[in-house]
């Protein structure tokens, strides 16, 4: 076997999430498993809130590719968390279209309301603040994204701070 792909080992995955990672490989040929590799990833963090070195290792090993290879893509898309972040993660678009409108603006109001720099967890484990680069809304902006899921405009000041709340009072 080839030193580049990650040995067979006990893999850190429940077999719930080896059953989802089996869903999406069946939809390509079997000679093109490799192309589930963005899913497997996204399950991963789904499930475990990041994608860790040994989580990388074992999706290399599930769909047979070097480690490497898996980690290019967790390193190339924002969307992967390579340590731990906070409940929430807020991604605010720093892009040009949302420069201009705002954005900047918008990621400094937040970390100095939730007393972080960028790319920082709140000291409760609640908040992960980050600029981010465009989210495809520049109609919108500033653009904010939520646990990379739920996308928010328009982001002044108020909105923000109602986002917050809003979050935060969703964990009582």
């Amino acid at each position: 076997m080839s030193s580049a792909v990650a040995p067979s080992t006990a893999t850190p995955f429940s077999q719930a999430t080896l059953a989802r990672f089996a869903r999406e490989v069946a939809k390509y040929p079997a000679d093109q498993k490799q192309s589930a590799v963005m899913a497997c990833l996204a399950i991963v963090q789904q499930e475990q809130g990041w994608v860790s070195p040994d989580s990388e290792r074992a999706v290399a090993a599930y769909l047979g590719m070097p480690v490497m290879a898996v980690h290019e893509v967790t390193t190339f898309y924002n969307m992967y968390n390579q340590q731990p972040v906070g409940r929430f993660k807020l991604n605010v678009c720093t892009n040009a279209p949302c420069m201009f409108a705002g954005g900047p603006q918008a990621l400094e109001h937040l970390c100095e309301t939730l007393g972080v720099q960028p790319g920082e967890t709140t000291a409760d484990g609640l908040f992960t603040v980050q600029a981010c680069e465009c989210l495809g809304a520049c109609g919108d902006a500033p653009v904010m994204l939520v646990n990379d899921r739920h996308m928010c405009s328009f982001m002044s000041n108020d909105k923000l701070d109602q986002l917050v709340n809003g979050l935060r009072h969703a964990e009582d």
